[in-house]
């Protein structure tokens, strides 16, 4: 068996040098290191909190202190020495910081164990990613309120199973993805106050012998408090996972915008138009222009959901306490995070300069006899019950169909044939732009009603 020699700070305990190969394999420093300066932060509030309880002097609290500070100027200019041997982050730090002061950096890892250790960098990680996600998340909350203030009047097709429906307005229809991502944005909410509790004091699994002051390095870490069982605080993943499934139902949202758009630039519909900037063309094909972006964006989003998956079941076998199976937690979760951030940019850089082709949204609107429950809603107010209406409707879309006219384009005695209960003021509802406008309560698609929903939303943006 292929060994070699290593002065890992944890290898007192064994005979042989681990292999070669195994030494590669298990190492997750390759992407752990990503948590470098969470992990001094964590590690200043620990060396604080040792100094406040007497393990430490205040000496050697400054020593620990400045040398941390040495090694993150280091990592930001890219002049640390990253080493497989020492395995992980947390070892490569270490060894540096012990290297640099001497003996009070020994005394760093008084009370704590990697395993708390790593469960506080990855909660500190997610806070910042979080923060730096509901940025993107409120970029493009902004933009699409901007496209739906500006497309509040224009008319659209409303579809049910991709069939002409009801008409509603393209700034309505805006609107419905800003309400996604508003419930999108509450979970990430929700999911932090998971995160924000500290497991740092737990130790390897049974807490420590150590007078620690776990309320002070909450305080200092800006946790909400300290966790309340060291056996679950090393072992619990749960707001990882929360994180991605919310991550995985952004994702999806994504995806779902991004299908709108890939069928709305298509020739058959022409709907919109996605600048250049966001498209490419064919090798073969130059007429082509093809909406990459939210294609590629529509086809990320399983690769988070497959994350959540991988994290569910990296979990559901584990007993407790702390496995190595964790350190496959990471790259999952630094990839969800890495890919929301990137979609979100890429969406709210293109939604600004979306272009609505408003002639073609209108022509679409009136072919698929979309006023129908209008003339049914009519009817009904007339008295009529509205089983009848709908029989007498389908009768008037019928005679649409077979003549090829809409039915605002029906004359009055054509529909009173169906029923006497029709009169000319009909037409004003069998018109697009009535049936819109008499949509005017709380949600409904009626462009003022829009138009304040858009100022509400930007209240609520901008509180």
């Amino acid at each position: 068996m292929a060994t070699v020699n290593t002065d890992k700070l944890s290898s007192a305990r064994f005979a042989q040098a681990t292999d070669a190969f195994v030494e590669i394999f298990t190492a997750s420093v390759d992407f752990d290191q990503r948590m470098a300066m969470q992990d001094i932060e964590g590690s200043l509030a620990h060396a604080k909190m040792l100094c406040k309880i007497g393990i430490l002097t205040e000496t050697e609290r400054e020593e620990i202190i400045s040398g941390l500070g040495t090694i993150a100027k280091e990592i930001e200019q890219g002049e640390f020495n990253w080493s497989i041997q020492q395995e992980d982050v947390h070892m490569n730090i270490e060894a540096r910081l012990t290297e640099l002061i001497g003996i009070a950096g020994k005394k760093l890892h008084t009370g704590r164990s990697r395993n708390d250790q790593v469960a506080t960098d990855i909660r500190l990680y997610l806070r910042q990613e979080i923060d730096n996600i509901n940025s993107q998340l409120s970029r493009l909350q902004h933009a699409i309120l901007d496209l739906a203030e500006k497309e509040a009047d224009t008319i659209m097709p409303g579809f049910t199973h991709l069939q002409v429906a009801q008409p509603v307005t393209f700034g309505h229809h805006l609107m419905a993805w800003f309400e996604m991502l508003c419930r999108d944005k509450e979970r990430l909410h929700d999911c932090c106050k998971r995160i924000n509790i500290m497991p740092l004091g737990a130790a390897a699994l049974a807490g420590t012998s150590y007078p620690i002051d776990r309320l002070m390095t909450a305080e200092l870490l800006g946790f909400s408090r300290p966790s309340n069982n060291s056996l679950d605080s090393v072992s619990d993943r749960d707001f990882a996972i929360e994180f991605t499934a919310a991550g995985s139902l952004i994702m999806m949202h994504l995806s779902r915008f991004s299908e709108e758009l890939v069928i709305w630039a298509s020739a058959q519909f022409d709907f919109i138009d996605i600048p250049d900037a966001f498209c490419t063309g064919s090798s073969i094909m130059p007429q082509k222009k093809n909406p990459d972006v939210p294609e590629l964006i529509r086809g990320k989003s399983g690769r988070v959901t497959g994350h959540l998956v991988s994290l569910l079941m990296l979990m559901k076998g584990q007993p407790l306490a702390y496995n190595k199976d964790n350190q496959e937690d990471k790259e999952p979760l630094f990839d969800t995070a890495d890919t929301l951030i990137n979609s979100l940019r890429a969406f709210a850089d293109m939604v600004p300069h979306l272009t609505a082709k408003k002639d073609n949204m209108y022509k679409a609107a009136k072919q698929g006899f979309a006023t129908a429950t209008d003339l049914a809603d009519y009817l009904v107010r007339k008295g009529m019950a509205f089983r009848d209406a709908h029989e007498v409707v389908g009768l008037a879309v019928r005679l649409g169909v077979d003549s090829k006219r809409d039915l605002s384009e029906i004359s009055l005695e054509e529909l009173q044939q169906f029923s006497t209960e029709i009169t000319a003021d009909v037409f004003d509802i069998l018109k697009l732009e009535g049936s819109v406008a008499a949509r005017k309560h709380i949600g409904g698609t009626a462009p003022d009603t829009v138009r304040k929903a858009i100022v509400a939303a930007r209240i609520a943006l901008n509180s």
